[in-house]
């Protein structure tokens, strides 16, 4: 397969905008006027409930995994062949043509490419570490920024792969992007955690 289809075709499916359509379809409105007006599952939650956010979460985390699954166990892409070919489809859901090139935030998408990749262990360790920091920081960007940074660690630590790391690194770019309204402010804690009263705090 060569590669450049591969990027174009991994960047067309990660710039579907499934959230969108939900809205659209089944709604009947356009999430893009709902909470932070980001075209992603989030608002689709937001204007729909569980079963619509879960449906959007789902198709933006499906639309990265496929491309990039196919590319690395059937392809058998790597190196950097598989680097560009599995940030394709976040680039694609950053920047969708289909709305002006005005796209989400990527972050269900970054997951999906990271089980095209790993299958389920970053994908785990990711999920995992995502709702730490959630748990403790304020600002969502924060929070997915410091995700994807723990990741990298981990994947130092855990396994030393070139490939995977470069597109840690990628990833990490695009979501600093994507997020860079948020990121200008300082992280800071969430309101529960400083009220509660801990030993190594008193």
């Amino acid at each position: 397969m060569n590669v450049a289809l591969a990027v174009v075709f991994g960047f067309f499916a990660g710039a579907l905008p499934f959230s969108v359509w939900i809205g659209r379809l089944a709604l009947g409105r356009d999430i893009r006027t709902v909470g932070d007006g980001n075209p992603g599952a989030t608002n689709v939650l937001k204007a729909g409930g569980v079963g619509w956010g879960a449906a959007a979460l789902l198709l933006d985390f499906l639309k990265g995994a496929l491309p990039v699954a196919v590319a690395n166990f059937v392809w058998g892409f790597e190196g950097p062949a598989l680097v560009i070919t599995a940030l394709a489809p976040v680039a694609g859901h950053a920047f969708s043509p289909f709305l002006g090139f005005k796209g989400g935030k990527a972050v269900a998408t970054s997951g999906g490419i990271w089980c095209g990749l790993t299958i389920w262990e970053v994908p785990t360790v990711g999920g995992l570490l995502l709702g730490f920091w959630f748990l403790f920081i304020a600002e969502s960007g924060w929070s997915v920024i410091l995700t994807i940074l723990s990741v990298m660690v981990y994947l130092v630590l855990a396994h030393f792969d070139p490939t995977l790391l470069a597109a840690a690194v990628g990833n990490l770019a695009l979501l600093t992007w994507k997020h860079r309204a948020e990121l200008r402010r300082p992280p800071s804690l969430r309101p529960w955690y400083t009220k509660v009263q801990l030993p190594w705090r008193s």
